[in-house]
């Protein structure tokens, strides 16, 4: 699994600021806890986790956690805790992967970087859904632009996520990079001998056809984050 730790870390923070030993307990359980679930502990889950006697102990120390802005609590809901950073924001514990620029859904055009060759370095990075990466892989991300792939529910403006395995079958949606042309598509791969069929999921766009020496494959589509 990727993980986002704190930035800083709770023990950074713990420097400069006193704790106790049960608050520090509690931080870190808190801390653990939202590496690995998708919502906040409640207050029974800290007070068996931390050997606590009551909800109330527990509840007396997150008020202190919560005035040392360690945490921000929203006492209406169940699991209403959010740690903080240093500078006093909600810290996310959401995976983050390197995000490449765009791909092409419809005629094929300029590498990520549009400059007419891959990208060599991600522009920036995305948080995503955990459930995305179970298996801890190392995805990138991608920007579609145009709609060759509509019927795939894949639209413009759409990003995409992409697991760079060497590994691709007949079927699979892959970023394709047609080496001649110096141009990337994101297209449906067919083997059909010595000739590679591109194919869109658009039942208005035909198909792109090019030998197999000249496509490599960049990677499968594994996930869509879809836009409004």
């Amino acid at each position: 699994m990727i993980r986002t730790r704190l930035e800083p870390s709770t023990k950074q923070m713990q420097l400069n600021k006193k704790l106790s030993a049960r608050q520090s307990k509690m931080l870190r359980f808190i801390e653990a806890f939202l590496e690995d679930n998708p919502s906040p502990p409640t207050v029974r889950d800290i007070q068996k986790a931390c050997g606590i006697s009551s909800t109330s102990v527990v509840d007396y120390n997150l008020k202190l956690l919560q005035k040392g802005r360690y945490i921000k609590r929203h006492p209406e809901v169940a699991r209403g805790i959010e740690l903080l950073n240093e500078d006093g924001e909600v810290a996310s514990f959401l995976p983050k992967i390197p995000f490449w620029g765009y791909i092409s859904a419809g005629e094929p055009a300029l590498g990520p970087g549009g400059d007419g060759s891959p990208q060599t370095e991600p522009i920036e990075t995305i948080e995503i859904p955990r459930h995305f990466n179970k298996n801890g892989k190392q995805l990138y991300a991608l920007r579609v632009k145009g709609q060759s792939m509509i019927d795939a529910l894949i639209d413009d403006g759409d990003i995409i996520l992409i697991d760079p395995t060497p590994t691709i079958q007949d079927g699979d949606m892959v970023v394709a990079w047609l080496k001649l042309e110096q141009e990337t598509t994101l297209k449906r791969i067919y083997r059909e001998g010595r000739v590679i069929r591109l194919q869109p999921e658009n039942s208005n766009m035909q198909p792109i056809f090019a030998k197999a020496s000249n496509v490599e494959t960049m990677g499968t589509v594994v996930g869509v984050i879809r836009t409004m």
